[in-house]
């Protein structure tokens, strides 16, 4: 099975009657995953067969004058990351909290694999890693400045703080497929960066195609399914994800104390109240009671 990451950042007029119509498309395809729409584009993982996907993006090229095929990260599964097929209407497909900020009309240079590990490799370069602080845990480019977010949101407040003293500086910036670091880079030039790139579909673009002697990245590359993180090859890494918080979970994290299979880790042992930690651990024995009936899914099945 195919996994492919792909987004496009364009003026998109009617987003509930694209989103209809590709919710369509994708479910005659067979494909699951998950799609958001909005005036400024379309961004969304999706899963199936390599026919059906280029199937549904040969149909949005079409259906959005688009020239040329999409750029897209394909990355391979032993199964399905996704349980059914979802696409939906938001402000933006990417939150910022700045839809204003429109990246096809003003953001910074693509660059590739190889010009990519020069900018990285220069002192003077300023390189950003504009993803959340627990994805950065798991792997990221030697020396990227890690922002401190919990979400993308937090963003433009580290990027106001950079902006006080470090204009006059290159900046490159990654993400996980390129669409935040993409939408980043706008941001960053109407604050006053002159010199700004970012890396060309991102971290999982860069590890399909630099050459293994070439690759600076380190660890892995978390991303927002079941497979939780993938390895300088892409594939499916070593890390599980935690049912209570969401963020990844190494070996490390998995032997402690504080870890409850599907209750809590060591990163949210504190934050959840009774109640939620009651309601945790009932679905973790309703799950448990499912694996030994050899069920493996709890509640109503999706259609």
């Amino acid at each position: 099975m195919k996994v492919v990451s792909l987004y496009r950042f364009l003026d998109l007029r009617e987003p509930e009657t694209f989103r209809k119509d590709l919710k369509q498309i994708c479910d005659q395809q067979q494909l699951l995953g998950t799609v958001l729409v909005a005036t400024e584009g379309f961004n969304g993982t999706v899963a199936g067969s390599e026919s059906a996907i280029r199937n549904v993006m040969q149909w949005i090229c079409e259906r959005l004058d688009i020239e040329g095929e999409l750029d897209a990260r394909w990355t391979d599964a032993a199964e399905a990351p996704f349980r059914k097929m979802r696409v939906k209407v938001r402000n933006e497909i990417v939150s910022l909290g700045r839809p204003d900020l429109l990246p096809h009309r003003n953001s910074g240079e693509h660059v590739g694999a190889e010009r990519w590990n020069e900018l990285i490799a220069d002192p003077e370069v300023l390189v950003v890693d504009t993803r959340n602080h627990y994805e950065i845990e798991v792997g990221s480019f030697p020396g990227a400045i890690d922002p401190g977010n919990d979400s993308f949101r937090e963003f433009p407040e580290f990027a106001k703080e950079l902006a006080a003293h470090s204009t006059d500086r290159p900046l490159a910036m990654f993400c996980t497929g390129g669409i935040r670091c993409e939408k980043a880079t706008a941001l960053m030039i109407e604050l006053g960066f002159d010199e700004v790139y970012h890396l060309q579909g991102g971290i999982l673009n860069y590890l399909a195609e630099v050459d293994e002697k070439d690759n600076k990245w380190r660890g892995e590359c978390f991303v927002f399914d079941q497979r939780v993180a993938v390895d300088r090859d892409l594939a499916e890494g070593g890390y599980v994800q935690c049912h209570a918080c969401r963020r990844p979970l190494s070996s490390e994290d998995l032997a402690s104390a504080d870890y409850r299979e599907g209750v809590s880790c060591p990163n949210c042992v504190n934050e959840a109240d009774e109640d939620r930690l009651a309601r945790l651990e009932e679905r973790r024995k309703q799950v448990s009671l499912a694996a030994s009936r050899g069920d493996t899914h709890i509640g109503p099945k999706s259609s």
